[in-house]
């Protein structure tokens, strides 16, 4: 049979895959791509990998003992029964009811993340949604692990509306090369980050907008401890600070906005309230808690802290001060204890130097984080699946999943609120992947332990898969007919079928509609449609839509012959806080004050002292926690070799691993005091955990730093080892930002490296467990 060549869009945008005789044989990149994301070289080797889930599979131990708490949840050498997706239905369906009959629907937590497909139908979030909200609802996580913080924090200082734009319409590339000169951005401007969309995106134009902007005189700055944290084109200079100490840098480079006379008074007097707290604050005339005096926050004092000279930052914040000035705080520098302050501190940076609200000028978050932050907005919205509402008030802020599972009815704090964790008995989790995304992975395995029942929906034997006890077969994007489209995005396209399903793999849909039937409730669910009847309805719900702003896009079946369909109504964004700027009267924030809140009172009476009333420096333990025998801080980023944990054994991912491991760049020096070289497979160490890792030896890391990045399947097969396979939240602190967002802060941890001894433990992360057959 000869090859042909199907279209598909991904996460990490569209292309295209090879098929021959029912197989994936190989990727080529879409032909209006102006540079595609080498991550699509994962896609073959997945497709068809031996870990591929094949048949509807339940934990033997819960099989014969029933629903119940199980330590053993988890253990390497658990067995699996693979059984007929009649009995599967039935077993859960009966689940499902006593659970909710004997708990209610709040005892259900239905933990989808969304990353599964780039899909719009078959979305994986979706469709889980839409299935638990048709039973009667279910506790549900809030915020995500990639901006919590941000997503708290903004409403409270700029508004709801204000920051949606923040993260949603921020300035386009266009904008920043036409206006901005010189754009400082702390966290980099990481190049693989902006291959990935929530969706998918029709061409990745983040890099070449990039380098535009560079060759039409932009200026940038990266503060970050890696020196390869923005792309080599855009000729960035390399401002080195270790993990943690952004704030300090900021609020010194206020210090001499304040005290040379720098500062915009006539901008902070009209849209800002507090400007005197922090004023008071940075120049040392009161302390955090404004009952003494303080401490000086003065580049001399940063030096101490950042290792930057103070010279150097007189120097920039003068630099800021005389140029139309973009400051960018990257998502990662808020993964840490204490993420607020950083946003907080980049926006009152920001507005000291009166430009926000000024096209390509102010305050950014995101820019070198996603792709399509900086790349559009879409205003007459996006196809959707309707998922329905929610009868259950009951939600945890993401990051906290371990502790609402070790600590049902346990008080927590979050967002001014005192709150107590649900009693969840039944975990039902689709399209995500917790044992990436999560921190201190023991500590979560633990957790997996407590409910009665754990159900996941997965294409392959994750780790999450080997968490639970029913686990049922999905198709893969390849596997079924979609369409896809994301915020910003230059068209709705369309995703053929590319190969049949992998062994009894089934459309997600078509298991919810089952299960729905067995509750008495598939009419419901449906709504008496096939998929592919949800796909046209969809689409066509979407064209009205747009009908409704006056634009037109074509009719499905044309939308389908064709591909593709340009995205109506798109715009590039100018200015953040633009319209409030030019009439802070007639367009005010919705804030308490109605303007940029660099202290808020309200944040100030929920009393919390690791996120006071305006921005403060709090070291955080990657900063000040000391040695205690883990000397070194590592950076956790994201991969450049896979989205999160997907396709980790893709040809890409794999191309990067040093003895099938994730590497762990070093710098010279440190390597040498650790006793390592290039290609070694060490252990990593922290208070939590320990990992293996393959050593690359690097110039790009400032010296004390070393960097192991996420998304290496969880292996806890080896003894004495934590993972045998180099994720680092093996050694991440499961703790939150604060206690007002209650965000990750997986992104830094303090860390040893030494020489791994003995025999070198295989990588069993791809195996299926006991008791699965060969794959179909």
């Amino acid at each position: 049979m000869s090859a042909t060549l199907r279209p598909t869009s991904a996460h990490w945008g569209s292309y295209q895959v090879v098929v021959e005789d029912d197989r994936v044989v190989g990727v080529r990149p879409d032909p209006e791509d102006p540079a595609p994301s080498p991550v699509m070289a994962n896609t073959p080797a997945a497709q068809h990998h031996a870990s591929r889930v094949a048949r509807p599979a339940v934990r033997r131990r819960w099989l014969e003992r029933g629903p119940g708490p199980d330590p053993r949840r988890g253990d390497p050498d658990d067995d699996y029964v693979e059984v007929e997706w009649a009995t599967v239905l039935d077993l859960l369906a009966a689940e499902l009811d006593r659970v909710r009959t004997e708990h209610g629907n709040a005892a259900v937590f239905g933990g989808s993340y969304g990353w599964g497909s780039a899909g719009r139908v078959h979305h994986a979030q979706s469709q889980l949604h839409r299935f638990l909200n048709t039973i009667g609802g279910y506790t549900r996580s809030v915020a995500t692990y990639s901006h919590g913080a941000v997503e708290v924090l903004f409403p409270r200082i700029i508004g709801t509306p204000a920051a949606n734009r923040l993260l949603h319409r921020a300035p386009a590339w266009t904008q920043i090369r036409e206006h901005t000169e010189l754009l400082v951005t702390f966290g980099g401007l990481r190049l693989s980050n902006t291959w990935t969309t929530s969706g998918g995106r029709a061409a990745q134009t983040a890099g070449p907008e990039m380098r535009a902007a560079s060759e039409s005189g932009v200026e940038f700055v990266s503060v970050s401890p890696l020196f390869d944290d923005t792309p080599e084109d855009v000729k960035a200079e390399w401002v080195s600070i270790p993990p943690g100490a952004d704030t300090a840098v900021m609020l010194a480079l206020m210090h001499v906005l304040f005290t040379e006379g720098l500062a915009d008074t006539r901008f902070l007097d009209r849209y800002t309230v507090g400007a005197d707290v922090l004023r008071s604050y940075v120049l040392g005339e009161r302390d955090e808690r404004g009952d003494r005096p303080g401490v000086e926050r003065s580049p001399e004092w940063a030096e101490r802290i950042s290792g930057v000279p103070a010279g150097e930052l007189r120097t920039l914040a003068r630099r800021m001060a005389e140029k139309r000035t973009l400051v960018n705080v990257g998502w990662s520098v808020q993964r840490a204890r204490y993420g607020e302050q950083p946003l907080w501190a980049g926006l009152a940076l920001a507005c000291c130097l009166g430009q926000v609200g000024l096209p390509g000028a102010g305050f950014a978050s995101g820019y070198g984080s996603m792709g399509n932050y900086g790349g559009g907005s879409t205003p007459m919205g996006l196809p959707r699946m309707p998922q329905g509402a929610n009868p259950v008030d009951s939600s945890i802020p993401v990051a906290r999943i371990a502790d609402m599972l070790l600590e049902p009815g346990g008080r927590y704090d979050f967002d001014g609120e005192e709150r107590r964790y649900p009693d969840v008995r039944l975990v039902y989790w689709a399209g995500g992947n917790p044992f990436h995304h999560h921190q201190d992975l023991e500590r979560l395995t633990r957790a997996f332990g407590r409910p009665e029942t754990v159900v996941v929906h997965e294409t392959h034997w994750t780790a999450t898969a080997r968490h639970a006890d029913i686990v049922i077969p999905s198709t893969t994007v390849l596997e079924r007919d979609d369409l896809t489209a994301s915020k910003g995005d230059l068209s709705v396209r369309a995703m053929p079928r590319a190969v049949s399903p992998h062994g009894q793999a089934r459309d997600e849909y078509d298991t919810y509609a089952d299960l729905a039937g067995r509750l008495g409730l598939r009419e419901e669910f449906t709504e008496g449609r096939t998929s592919a009847q949800w796909m046209r309805s969809v689409y066509e719900r979407w064209r009205s839509l747009v009908a409704r702003h006056g634009a037109e896009v074509p009719g499905f079946e044309e939308f389908w012959e064709r591909g593709r369909v340009e995205m109506p109504g798109r715009v590039e964004d100018e200015a953040l806080l633009g319209e409030f700027r030019a009439d802070p009267e007639g367009r005010p924030l919705r804030t308490p004050s109605g303007r940029i809140e660099l202290f808020s009172e309200t944040i100030a009476s929920f009393g919390y002292e690791d996120c006071p009333g305006h921005p403060v420096w709090l070291p955080g333990p990657a900063v000040d926690g000391g040695d205690d025998g883990f000397p070194l801080v590592l950076l956790a980023n994201q991969p450049s070799g896979r989205l999160h944990s997907q396709q980790d054994m893709g040809a890409h991912s794999m191309s990067q691993k040093v003895g099938g491991r994730s590497p762990l760049r070093i710098g010279p020096e440190d390597a040498r005091a650790c006793g390592v070289a290039d290609g070694d497979v060490v252990r990593v160490s922290s208070g939590r955990g320990s990992c293996l890792a393959g050593v690359v030896v690097s110039d790009a890391l400032r010296p004390g730093v070393v960097q192991l990045s996420t998304g290496a399947w969880y292996d806890p097969s080896a003894p004495g080892v934590t993972c045998a396979h180099g994720n680092p939240n093996a050694l991440t602190e499961d703790v939150g930002t604060s206690r007002l967002s209650q965000g990750c802060t997986g992104q830094t941890v303090r860390v040893r490296v030494e020489p791994f001894t003995g025999p070198v433990p295989p990588v069993r992360a791809f195996e299926p467990p006991n008791g699965i057959g060969a794959p179909a």
